[in-house]
């Protein structure tokens, strides 16, 4: 069964995503700050990450640079409500797979 890690600061969003995916046959995993993001990414071989841009006070960029660090084959969308030209391009630069902007469905990004 594939892992996916969602992570966002808003409980509602990680949620509502672990539940889409939770009912499509996958094993959802959650975090809600970098922090925790990259102490699952270090225990669980997750094959998948749902990266929202903007954590509060943690930037979704940093995030992505430290996890690529912990697993430099490590999968990662990036989801963000407040995207830009700039930030879409700084995280594919980085080694994002995609980038999209919230809300989206989840068939958007395959997931139903």
């Amino acid at each position: 069964m594939e892992k996916i890690l969602i992570i966002d600061d808003e409980a509602f969003i990680r949620e509502n995503v672990e539940r889409i995916l939770t009912e499509d046959g996958y094993q959802a995993l959650c975090a809600a700050s970098g922090t925790e993001a990259r102490e699952i990414v270090a225990d669980e071989d997750v094959d998948l990450v749902l990266l929202d841009l903007n954590l509060g006070t943690e930037d979704g960029i940093e995030v992505l640079k430290e996890l690529k660090i912990l697993d430099p084959e490590l999968l990662v969308i990036i989801i963000t409500g407040f995207g830009s030209v700039e930030s879409a391009v700084d995280a594919l630069k980085l080694g994002a797979f995609h980038y999209m902007k919230k809300p989206f469905k989840a068939d958007a990004c395959g997931l139903s």
